[in-house]
């Protein structure tokens, strides 16, 4: 096969029982795709072929709707085309399937980072009303061969908290299920916050938690046996990792997580646990999504724009002391202040001193081109300090920009505000 509608097909990533998936490229997009074609008779045969079909549709629903920078984006989909097919986003560093097995198990920071970001991808399609089901690594894919970016994938066996249709009982891989699932239970997010302890729990490891020779031995060990913790498997690994594992894992639902909130905070935590700190020097993904939103400047960003920000920004710890701009130079970037205090001098006088979530040099990116520093600014304690480049900005998505100037704006509003209080008391 060359070619299928306007896209022209490189070479097979990967073969199903129902479809093949292919790299290819989109012409017009001018771009790399993976198009996931459906075997030519599947929709036919029986009632096999009614499942394909009902997946098929329910991922390609999807299209344009997940848009989450760590669920792979679905763009086009071709339902009465001979053969059917999906066209998605292609992501270079195939599964984490690989990554399962003991001999080539990943740095427990990047499994924490992976998941965490897993976490917030699937908070985010819950909060539009879907629910993954068949979360497991083959349907996680890792944006490299190194690095902690990761996509989730195959969302054929989605239900949605919305649509009043049926859900189709037993989809799912009968390993990473809840033991609501396998019981057919009514399911919400918690039925996915359980698999992806599962997928933790592996990755960690190199081991299931529930195992056995056929799925009913699986199902039996879901519903009635608690796996040991992984440190009992691997070495090095902290209680406070192993704690946001089990409680992930837990059969109950009033004992698991009641929120990807609260999945994501502990896992979010678990960077400041002595042990994983000693085995980073960046700032954690999670560390710096979490801060963002704890800030009042980012107070209107949805987490996609914060994942964005997060993207085209630069992150460093400053000691006591360090000169974070000159007055007199030209700059380029304009900075947030994420932790720590900064004074803002001229002249060597005071003219204020700024604190956590407070931002300086904006006029870089407000101008109509670089502008000059009209004050110092430099730490007075540690600091932690946000760069964002005004070029990267200016080449943002139209939202992220929008709640940039928004908030520009309120800081705006803000000093004018303070300046006329103070000229009043004078």
């Amino acid at each position: 096969m060359d070619k299928i509608g306007k896209y022209q097909i490189f070479k097979k990533l990967g073969e199903g029982a129902t479809s093949v998936v292919y790299l290819a490229n989109d012409p017009f997009a001018e771009r790399d795709v993976a198009i996931k074609v459906m075997a030519g008779n599947v929709f036919s045969e029986g009632e096999r072929g009614k499942l394909a079909r009902k997946l098929f549709v329910t991922e390609a629903s999807l299209a344009g709707k997940l848009n989450h920078p760590h669920i792979v984006q679905i763009y086009d989909a071709a339902a009465d085309a001979d053969p059917s097919y999906i066209v998605m986003e292609y992501v270079a560093g195939g599964t984490l399937e690989p990554y399962c097995t003991p001999d080539k198990l990943l740095p427990l920071v990047d499994v924490v980072e992976m998941v965490f970001k897993c976490s917030r991808a699937l908070d985010f399609a819950y909060r539009l009303g879907v629910i993954h089901r068949d979360l497991k690594p083959a349907n996680i894919l890792r944006g490299g061969d190194s690095g902690t970016d990761v996509k989730i994938s195959d969302f054929g066996a989605a239900i949605t908290t919305s649509s009043d249709q049926t859900a189709i009982a037993g989809i799912g891989s009968p390993a990473y299920m809840s033991p609501q699932q396998v019981q057919d239970w009514p399911l919400d997010h918690r039925t996915d916050i359980f698999s992806l302890g599962v997928v933790m729990y592996q990755l960690l490891t190199g081991q299931l938690p529930f195992q056995g020779s056929n799925n009913g031995s699986i199902v039996h060990q879901i519903l009635n046996i608690k796996p040991p913790p992984p440190s009992a498997m691997r070495a090095g690994i902290p209680a406070v990792v192993d704690g946001v594992v089990m409680k992930a894992l837990e059969k109950s639902l009033e004992d698991r997580y009641a929120s990807w909130d609260d999945f994501s905070f502990d896992l979010a935590e678990a960077f400041r646990n002595e042990h994983l700190a000693q085995t980073r020097t960046e700032i954690a993904d999670s560390e710096k999504f979490n801060t963002l939103r704890g800030l009042s400047f980012f107070r209107n960003f949805n987490d996609v724009q914060l994942w964005e920000v997060l993207r085209l920004s630069d992150w460093q710890r400053a000691k006591p002391g360090s000169v974070l701009m000159r007055e007199g130079t030209t700059g380029d970037n304009f900075c947030i202040l994420a932790g720590g205090e900064v004074k803002v001098t001229k002249n060597a006088k005071l003219l204020n001193i700024l604190s956590a979530g407070e931002c300086f040099g904006e006029m870089a990116y407000l101008g109509e081109e670089a502008g000059t520093r009209g004050a110092d600014v430099s730490t007075l304690s540690e600091a932690t300090v946000i760069t964002v480049p005004t070029d990267a900005l200016r080449r943002a998505s139209d939202a992220c920009r929008h709640s940039f100037d928004r908030a520009f704006l309120r800081i705006l509003v803000e000093r004018l505000s303070l300046a006329n209080t103070r000229l009043t008391s004078v």
